[in-house]
């Protein structure tokens, strides 16, 4: 008999799907190739008592993902939000944060930068960093998850969200803040995956309440989008949007051409600056 489940959490090749009654069996893909995200529906056939075998992936309504020249690395399904986190120590880094962002606005996810350890002294320097950010039109919230996380809980509300950024941005202490019982959630997947086994955790799943749930995601550190070409990368930079098709070469790379549109905005302040800068170096991969 097949059984409808979602993919709560991803270990290498092993899955945990979740039933509509609560219940979770470790699921394997049917077949050597495996193209199951965290947030996936599934069609699954049970093998045994708290096992089976995912025979089919219902319709995605987005799939986060990033590539490079030879693979991609599948983060989260179905997701309707991307929250990246940076935070004021360790320093972020911006090239990182415009990829993710370019690979939310390709997916139309709503979009919120997380400003995290807003408590340090270094808040001031980050703060700045990211001025641009709200100019253009993004959603920056500033906290401090150590202290109170209650600022975010609205964002949460009716969406799958999920959650990325760099090692060290403090998202594990986020999770902690939004989830109490997300310990006790890695220690139950650890059981039902034969006390760690498989330790490789690609993204999980934590439902905060019967309309919301949010995917938490390893730190990247890399996020290749090789999958995106030029064209997509420009309109997906929002404070282009208004230039498009202004240059007087129909292939213009906006970095060195004349006439160019975009670079003319930027000298007039139009664009900042390390926004074209950053175009360019995700341009070129």
């Amino acid at each position: 008999m097949k059984l409808a489940g979602q993919i709560i959490a991803a270990f290498g090749r092993h899955y945990l799907v979740e039933l509509p009654g609560g219940e979770i069996l470790e699921c394997v893909p049917r077949g050597k190739k495996s193209e199951v995200a965290c947030g996936d529906n599934v069609e699954i056939t049970r093998s045994g008592t708290d096992q089976g075998v995912i025979d089919r992936i219902a319709p995605r309504t987005s799939l986060l993902f990033r590539s490079d020249a030879w693979k991609q690395k599948i983060i989260a399904a179905n997701v309707t939000q991307l929250i990246v986190v940076v935070a004021s120590e360790p320093s972020f880094n911006d090239e990182l944060l415009a990829r993710c962002l370019l690979a939310g606005h390709e997916q139309k996810l709503e979009i919120l930068i997380v400003l995290n350890k807003c408590d340090l002294p270094q808040v001031t320097a980050a703060r700045a960093r990211l001025a641009v950010y709200g100019r253009i039109g993004y959603r920056v919230l500033e906290l401090s998850a150590k202290q109170d996380v209650a600022p975010l809980r609205p964002f949460l509300q009716d969406h799958t969200s999920v959650l990325v950024g760099q090692s060290g941005m403090g998202k594990s202490t986020l999770i902690n803040a939004l989830i109490p019982a997300a310990h006790a959630a890695t220690r139950e997947i650890s059981t039902v995956l034969d006390s760690g086994k498989h330790t490789t955790t690609h993204a999980r799943l934590y439902h905060l309440n019967h309309d919301s749930a949010l995917i938490d995601c390893p730190g990247v550190q890399l996020f290749g989008l090789h999958h995106l070409d030029f064209a997509a990368m420009e309109r997906n930079f929002p404070e282009f949007l208004p230039y498009l098709g202004e240059c007087h070469f129909a292939n213009c790379s906006h970095s060195h051409e004349p006439d160019c549109a975009i670079r003319q905005a930027t000298a007039e302040g139009k664009i900042d600056a390390r926004r074209l800068q950053l175009f360019q170096q995700i341009a070129g991969h």
